[in-house]
């Protein structure tokens, strides 16, 4: 199977056919993996679970530190205008 390497913004991009990512058991917003071996570009679908919201909080308990230090206040640290 042959296909053609086409500009995409500043990158470039391939088609791939719906039947090789059938085969491969790949679908639309899939993450996938890419690296290089030899002379050869490996795509292979990621096996990192994905992190939502839901997880990331999941064991929060809705309470907040005492105190925080939120350095000086009063002090500008880029070009904000006070």
């Amino acid at each position: 199977m042959q296909t053609t390497i086409v500009k995409w913004g500043n990158s470039r991009g391939i088609r791939l056919p719906k039947l090789l990512l059938d085969s491969v058991n790949l679908s639309d917003n899939d993450t996938v993996e890419l690296k290089t071996e030899n002379d050869s570009i490996i795509i292979k679908k990621s096996t990192r679970e994905r992190i939502t919201i839901e997880k990331l909080f999941e064991n929060w308990d809705g309470g907040l530190p005492e105190s925080f230090d939120w350095g000086e206040l009063d002090v500008p640290v880029g070009r904000e205008m006070i």
